[in-house]
């Protein structure tokens, strides 16, 4: 893999031993580390300053990690990626790491490359959904023309097919939970339990049924993502 541009990221970890493997680590990359080892001066840090990333550890002081993921969202003035970390490993925590706006979620222990490849990806993501055409694999999405089109082929996707496949797109490789898909499609206004599966069955018909192979996954208990074989990946 290449190397890509410096970030001048935020780390939100109380322990420091592990604290100091990532900064000395990223930084010999290249890259610039703030630090904070408290969830409620992790949070005013990212609030006041231009982060390109927030790596945030689950359990902290003053503010556990799931609050102040949730509080980045609701007071933020941008999208700011978001990188969690835990020692927890069961779906229950990754679903509520997502549910709160987490971009992508490394369980302890870590390597310390992958970290910064996941750190790498989601700011390339980032940037890709500041776009108006969204490329992913043989997708491509034109947000201003509210269009799709996969290996080339336009997708006649209706309105609400298209806003589910955009945002499973920006989310990419991350599974989009239930919970979450609908309230980006319908906010908080309460819909029918199966509206969301209908819309599902529509969209596969579309993306996946004229072609070799599905795109859509369903993740059992969790949610969906998008799924292909990247080409030309180093």
């Amino acid at each position: 893999m290449t190397q890509s541009s410096s970030l001048h990221m935020l780390l939100i970890e109380d322990q420091l031993s592990i604290a100091r493997n990532i900064a000395e680590y990223m930084e010999q990359k290249g890259h610039v580390l703030d630090f904070a080892d408290k969830g409620l001066q992790g949070l005013e840090l990212a609030l006041q300053s231009y982060f390109d990333l927030v790596i945030l550890d689950l359990n902290l002081p003053t503010m556990d990690g799931l609050e102040v993921c949730r509080q980045i969202r609701e007071k933020a003035d941008r999208h700011i990626p978001i990188l969690m970390l835990t020692a927890r490993d069961s779906i229950d925590d990754k679903v509520s790491g997502f549910h709160v706006g987490t971009d992508d979620y490394l369980t302890k222990p870590f390597s310390l490359q992958e970290l910064e490849v996941r750190c790498l990806a989601l700011s390339r993501r980032h940037l890709l959904q500041t776009k108006d055409t969204l490329e992913l694999g043989p997708l491509t999405l034109d947000r201003k023309r509210k269009t799709a089109t996969r290996d080339g082929k336009s997708l006649d996707l209706s309105v609400m097919g298209f806003k589910i496949l955009t945002v499973l797109a920006e989310a990419y490789p991350q599974v989009v939970s239930r919970s979450e898909l609908s309230h980006k499609l319908w906010g908080d206004e309460p819909t029918e339990s199966d509206a969301l599966r209908s819309h599902i069955y529509q969209l596969r018909a579309v993306l996946d049924k004229p072609f070799d192979s599905p795109m859509l996954k369903t993740v059992f208990g969790v949610g969906f993502t998008l799924e292909f074989t990247e080409q030309g990946s180093c």
